[in-house]
């Protein structure tokens, strides 16, 4: 009798737990949603040693913001993977490197999907995401942020279009031979796309490809909206309106990108979101810790990212400079809602890039965006479109005007 008394006891302890744990319409939505990200850097982790996307890690450690349990948490149910190569010499032996880096950083992707294919699998269409996801898989597509590999030979792209990459941006931090980036100092190069460039859109489109105009400058973007016969993204970028930096998107370009059906992937990186004033001591100090690590430019290695996170949080305390947080990033993406509708906005943090704000440091903080979606009156279909529906479509209407 004892015992059923204590099982009767456990029973309604039980009950009041699960009532506790009910989840509220924000948690439901962000259940719901297919939870995805346009833009991870977190392949140039995958070739360090030690490092295992399986383990839990933490930014302020390793600085890294994507693995699997953390994208259980946040219940992120997969993204774009993106192959990243650095500008460098526009030159034919820089041309080869950048490809050859390329292709190792692609094949590595690879080599994780296939290393976990009971967590992972690579996606190619749009309508893969779903199964994978319901499957109880994290699904990865790939994307190439910077053409730089591709250099004046643009077969190349079938060549990376086989390798599964199904997002493409032209440009970078630099002009290069496919068109101007927002942000080189040297100011526009060829005014927009280069005659490669726009040969570069054509075959995005022949293959099937996503175009991604973040880091492009306006001219190069607008021009990309206009020749592409398919809805271009912009997968990590935010907008001038709120905050005027060249990385970010007026509201004229905006709406023109719309009107094409296109999509902005508001993201989450400090100095796109809020003026950070230049200090001089700091940026000397930052280049010597560059300098003292024996950065070149490339992937970190493990002893290199721990001595800059450390050097970093003893120049911060410094210099301190403003930091954004996740209420700068809701004002971006409630104007972009506000100017183009929520068939047009999407999400990513631009993590493991250099994305990373107050409140917002990883992607388990994600389902804090759906709880400010919902309290500011959006609705669980409003918040899929957002999380992943509107990436999707770019993705399906590039794959269906190839078969056309």
């Amino acid at each position: 009798m004892k015992i059923r008394t204590v099982s009767l006891a456990a029973l309604i302890l039980a009950a009041s737990l699960s009532a506790a744990r009910a989840e509220t319409p924000a948690e439901a939505a962000h259940a719901a949603a297919l939870v995805l990200d346009t833009h991870f850097d977190t392949p140039a982790n995958f070739h360090i040693p030690g490092w295992d996307i399986m383990d839990r890690h933490d930014v302020n450690v390793d600085g890294s913001q994507v693995d699997y349990p953390r994208m259980v948490e946040g219940g992120v149910d997969g993204g774009f993977f993106a192959i990243f190569t650095p500008q460098g010499p526009r030159t034919p032996e820089g041309d080869a490197a950048a490809r050859d880096a390329a292709i190792v950083r692609a094949v590595e992707i690879h080599e994780m999907v296939a290393k976990h294919g009971d967590k992972f699998e690579l996606a190619t269409k749009a309508e893969d995401a779903p199964r994978i996801a319901a499957e109880g898989k994290r699904f990865v597509f790939m994307s190439i942020e910077n053409s730089y590999p591709l250099g004046d030979d643009l077969t190349l792209m079938q060549t990376f279009y086989k390798l599964g990459v199904r997002m493409i941006g032209p440009i970078h931090f630099l002009n290069n031979d496919l068109g101007d980036s927002s942000t080189d100092p040297k100011g526009p190069e060829w005014h927009g796309l280069s005659p490669l460039g726009k040969q570069f859109v054509a075959e995005a489109n022949r293959l099937g490809m996503v175009i991604d105009a973040s880091h492009s400058s306006n001219e190069a973007t607008e021009q990309m909206i206009e020749l592409s016969k398919t809805p271009i993204i912009l997968s990590h970028s935010g907008v001038a309106a709120v905050f005027d930096h060249p990385r970010n998107v007026p509201d004229e370009i905006l709406k023109k990108l719309a009107a094409k059906g296109g999509v902005i992937q508001i993201n989450a990186f400090n100095n796109y979101m809020i003026a950070t004033p230049k200090i001089p001591e700091r940026e000397a100090a930052m280049a010597d810790l560059m300098k003292s690590i024996g950065f070149d430019g490339h992937d970190m290695t493990p002893d290199q990212r721990k001595a800059f996170i450390a050097g970093r949080k003893a120049i911060d305390a410094k210099w301190p400079v403003p930091k954004a947080d996740i209420d700068d990033f809701m004002k971006h993406m409630f104007h972009a809602i506000q100017v183009v509708g929520v068939d047009h906005v999407g999400v990513s943090g631009d993590f493991d890039g250099g994305g990373g704000i107050e409140g917002l440091m990883d992607v388990t903080y994600y389902p804090e965006i759906t709880k400010r979606l919902m309290a500011a009156g959006y609705t669980k279909e409003d918040v899929a479109k957002i999380w992943g529906g509107n990436a999707l479509r770019v993705l399906k209407a590039a794959d269906e005007a190839k078969a056309q």
